[in-house]
């Protein structure tokens, strides 16, 4: 099999496992208290703390860790919101964000917030200026930017928004999730969240950052642990592996992504070449290195998925998130694009050339043979 969903999870990375299986040993006890094997675990926690905050450009004290990429949203979009909740209840949000940030709005909107979505265009990039000017509306408590889309690559202009956001004295938070570790992370963010099983790490680990002067309050009861940030036991040896792999794919990132990034290269110069009625989508320049995303006319998403698993290859269609649901993906929705027969490619660390050539091979007479089954012939 060839696995080519790297946007929905990273592979395991080899640093990553190594640490887990030590630090199961190790880290194993409980870091608030005072004896030998527990002082042993928060040591750990905060060397790992220390390491995912340098690469993140954060604080280590801006850090806390969470049980999921999605929990940190929630808990970041919604506690940013209670911080301000004096300042205003509008919420700004791009309309591709990923569903646990629309997600949070909606209960945000449910309590009487206001919501305001800012469009995007046919790249999948928001305007800046346009951007700039919702966020300067007045009673803006929050606006949301994720560094770049879940499901076509498209970067967005976050140091832009950001200065924007600085101007109005309204706080941004940024999702890192498809950025961090594989590109540098953009200055200006108020509140950062990532999850560490997209670069790599274990599932189960999300990261929440607050920026210091940042007025935050959690939307949950109260706890001891994570600075009151975040309830509950600290899983002390998964976030030590996330930290490992988050350092790892850092590393390697600027040689990685040049690699990744001819391979989609390629994807996205010869699919159109040798499939007709196809539409490659996001920006072909401001992209992520590994994600590349097209559209087949006249072809169903699951039925070509379907098909590709049946050959060896492991691709998504739609929102990673939403594609159990049968809805159209809201993302291609907001660009104005093709919504059905959406495949995407998303290339994970050692993806080789030469499975890159097998899918491209195949590709063609795959979707020539759908297309005749529906009754559609080229």
């Amino acid at each position: 099999m060839a696995y080519f969903d790297a946007a929905s999870t990273e592979p395991l990375h080899p640093r990553a496992r190594e640490a887990l299986v030590a630090a199961l040993d190790a880290g194993w006890a409980d870091p608030a208290r005072l004896y030998g094997p527990a002082r042993r675990a928060r040591m750990l926690l905060e060397q790992a703390r220390e390491e995912i905050a340098e690469v993140l450009g954060a604080r280590p004290d801006e850090v806390s860790f969470t049980a999921s990429g999605t929990q940190a949203v929630h808990l970041g979009v919604l506690g940013a919101l209670a911080g301000r909740r004096r300042a205003g209840r509008r919420l700004v949000v791009s309309a591709v964000e990923h569903s646990s940030v629309l997600h949070a709005a909606g209960v945000h909107e449910r309590d009487g917030g206001e919501v305001a979505p800012v469009g995007v265009g046919r790249t999948g990039m928001v305007d800046p200026a346009e951007f700039g000017a919702a966020v300067a509306a007045e009673g803006t408590a929050l606006a949301c930017l994720q560094s770049a889309n879940h499901e076509v690559g498209t970067v967005q202009p976050v140091a832009e928004a950001a200065e924007a956001c600085a101007a109005a004295g309204v706080p941004l938070l940024v999702d890192a999730a498809q950025t961090a570790g594989r590109l540098p992370v953009p200055a200006g963010w108020s509140v950062l969240t990532a999850s560490a099983h997209k670069w790599g790490g274990p599932a189960g680990v999300g990261v929440l950052a607050v920026r210091k002067g940042t007025r935050w309050r959690s939307p949950l009861p109260e706890d001891d642990r994570e600075r009151r940030r975040v309830p509950g036991f600290e899983n002390v040896p998964a976030v030590v592996a996330a930290a490992a792999a988050l350092r790892a794919m850092a590393a390697e990132s600027a040689r990685e992504g040049e690699r990744l990034s001819a391979l989609v290269d390629r994807i996205r110069s010869e699919v159109p070449r040798l499939v007709p009625d196809v539409e490659v989508i996001g920006d072909p320049v401001a992209r992520v290195p590994h994600i590349v995303t097209f559209s087949c006319l006249y072809v169903e998403g699951e039925a070509l998925l379907t098909e590709l698993d049946r050959a060896g290859f492991a691709v998504s269609s739609g929102s990673s998130c939403t594609a159990s649901t049968l809805r159209p993906s809201h993302v291609l929705e907001a660009m104005g694009v093709l919504t059905h027969g959406n495949v995407r490619v998303s290339l994970p660390r050692g993806a080789s050339a030469a499975d890159v050539d097998r899918f491209l091979a195949l590709l063609p007479e795959t979707v020539r043979r759908i297309r005749e089954e529906a009754g559609v012939r080229s």
